[in-house]
């Protein structure tokens, strides 16, 4: 019984030396990385350093083989990735060899400005490397809170006088939510992140008056603006505001009514994307 054991002690002992190897490993790695992005050689086209990531334990847990099961295995830890991206190596038997690979076969996605977390894990010889950025730090609400988070911030903005670019607005009415018109903007938000665009015309050659229509709502007079890359209502709203355009359909006293929701996907190259839909019946 004693010799048991001991045994098992031994080989416990073992499996935690292992661990512990192969962790300092996995750090060494992402440290490896950040270096290379901050001295980026080699590879074409991306001659700019970027900023370190910084590593995340929820991106070295799942064992998901493809970016759909890898999304869906985070956000059940809670992290909700607005830019994912998955890089896997065989054969590599040495943090050496690993960044050398990596270097040869992956270097623009390693030096990606879009990425700000990595999660690195080995198996053996088998690495994998998980980069991304997430949404929110705490996480984004649905569609519809978030619509109403930007209606907020409009109608605080319309409360006062503006000025967009060059011209003069008035302090403008405050607009209704309109859940027709947030139908169309969520329509148009997915319509960009799965289809990696970013332009008001949609991949069915839809404009905003043909969305609006479609989604039921009669307008006598429509505006949209649309935005990209940013994860939270204050930050699309406060650049759509930076915007003459924007900020003058933003504050147009002839609209009554809008929608607003956004659309996600991982592998789009913003992430995020955001419409807003601007009405009067």
């Amino acid at each position: 019984m004693r010799r048991c054991l001991t045994n098992f002690s031994l080989l416990l002992a073992g499996l935690l030396a292992v661990g512990v190897a192969r962790a300092a490993e996995e750090a060494q790695l992402v440290d490896r990385i950040n270096a290379y992005r901050a001295d980026p050689q080699g590879c074409a086209g991306q001659p700019e350093a970027v900023g370190p990531l910084s590593a995340d334990l929820r991106l070295s847990a799942p064992t998901a083989t493809d970016v759909g099961a890898l999304q869906q295995a985070l956000s059940q830890t809670g992290y909700q990735a607005a830019a994912l991206h998955l890089l896997r190596l065989s054969g590599p038997d040495s943090v050496e060899a690993a960044m050398g690979a990596l270097q040869q076969k992956f270097c623009r996605q390693l030096l990606g400005v879009q990425y700000t977390d990595i999660g690195v894990s080995r198996s053996a010889s088998d690495w994998r490397i998980v980069l991304a950025r997430p949404l929110l730090s705490g996480g984004l609400d649905d569609w519809q809170a978030a619509g109403q988070a930007v209606l907020e911030q409009v109608n605080a903005a319309r409360a006062q006088p503006r000025q967009c670019g060059r011209e003069s607005f008035a302090a403008a009415p405050p607009l209704a939510w309109n859940a027709l018109l947030g139908e169309a903007a969520l329509a148009h938000s997915r319509d960009m992140a799965n289809g990696n665009f970013f332009s008001h015309r949609g991949s069915d050659a839809s404009q905003p008056e043909e969305r609006a229509l479609r989604a039921g709502y009669t307008w006598s007079r429509l505006g949209e603006n649309i935005a990209a890359g940013e994860g939270s209502p204050t930050g699309t709203v406060d650049g759509w505001l930076a915007s003459p355009a924007h900020c003058a359909n933003l504050m147009n006293p002839a609209f009554t009514e809008m929608g607003a929701a956004y659309g996600v996907d991982p592998r789009s190259d913003a992430g995020i994307y955001w419409t807003q839909v601007f009405g009067a019946p």
